[in-house]
């Protein structure tokens, strides 16, 4: 069987000496206890080339109170999904637009295209029939005269 013996903490078994006032005061064998979760630091141990900009601005969260960073965490966070919102339409309008271009306009370029190649060959035929009456004046004349049989 197992006698379990409480072992108190010999900052805890002396009294702390007070002065008139009942103030406290602090001993010099405190050096190691330390009542916050941080650890008190002397000038000589800060190494401020160690640190990255990032552990320094995470230092400094404890001076905006919490509201305030709520607040600021809300708006980024609506910030973000808005822009990401915004971006997936965007690309997502992007896609049907650039598809339906090519669906439709591809087709409709192609259709186009022939049909002024036809007007093209159709203005080449005029000039070349043109150019046959200037070398052959009156051809078309005398056939039109002539009585048919």
């Amino acid at each position: 069987m197992v006698k379990l013996t409480e072992v108190e903490d010999e900052h805890f078994s002396e009294k702390p000496s007070t002065t008139k006032d009942d103030a406290l005061l602090v001993s010099d064998d405190d050096e190691d206890y330390s009542d916050t979760d941080s650890e008190i630091s002397n000038d000589e141990d800060l190494e401020l080339d160690a640190e990255s900009l990032y552990e320094r601005v995470a230092a400094l969260k404890d001076m905006i109170p919490p509201s305030a960073r709520r607040t600021i965490t809300n708006s980024v966070s609506s910030v973000t999904s808005l822009t990401k919102a915004s971006l997936s339409f965007s690309g997502k309008a992007l896609w049907v637009i650039s598809t339906s271009a090519f669906l439709l306009g591809v087709p409709f370029a192609l259709a186009y295209a022939e049909e002024e190649q036809y007007i093209q060959m159709e203005r080449e035929q005029g000039m070349i029939k043109g150019a046959n009456e200037m070398l052959t004046p009156g051809t078309e004349l005398e056939k039109e005269a002539q009585p048919t049989l």
